[in-house]
């Protein structure tokens, strides 16, 4: 080598340095440290049947029937745990006053939804609470 000469850079080994603060070594924390060495294929098939029983869960829910009723079962009404209108049913007796019919109505469809959220928010992700040991929290 001559003085004229610039010295050759090192030879590299092919491998690339990680971005600063990236590494652990420069107090990062590297992704799978993160994860505490969770396998990602794991996590999606885990998420996966997490959508298919909060799915299921839904459907059964919106199969649930559940019955409304004011004025001593005078009015009644039926609506699905997705609080859609089943039937209705009005006692004859119950149609001598019009405004005592609509309260009784109305006190009916509160009834009713009261109850159809309540089949909703019994278990609203369809047990998984448990399976996660906790990690959505109470």
């Amino acid at each position: 080598m001559n003085d004229d000469e610039t010295p050759d850079p090192p030879v590299s080994s092919g491998a690339v340095d990680p971005a600063p603060g990236a590494g652990p070594d420069e107090g990062g924390a590297d992704l799978a440290g993160l994860l505490g060495g969770l396998d990602m294929g794991s996590l999606l098939s885990m998420a996966g049947e997490m959508h298919q029983q909060i799915s299921q869960a839904q459907q059964q829910a919106a199969a649930t029937e559940v019955e409304g009723s004011a004025g001593g079962g005078a009015v009644r009404i039926k609506l699905t745990g997705a609080m859609e209108g089943v039937a209705v049913s009005i006692s004859p007796d119950a149609t001598d006053d019009v405004d005592m019919l609509e309260d009784l109505v109305l006190s009916a469809l509160r009834d009713a939804l009261d109850k159809a959220r309540s089949v909703q928010q019994a278990d609203p992700l369809g047990g998984l609470g448990d399976q996660l040991g906790g990690l959505l929290g109470d």
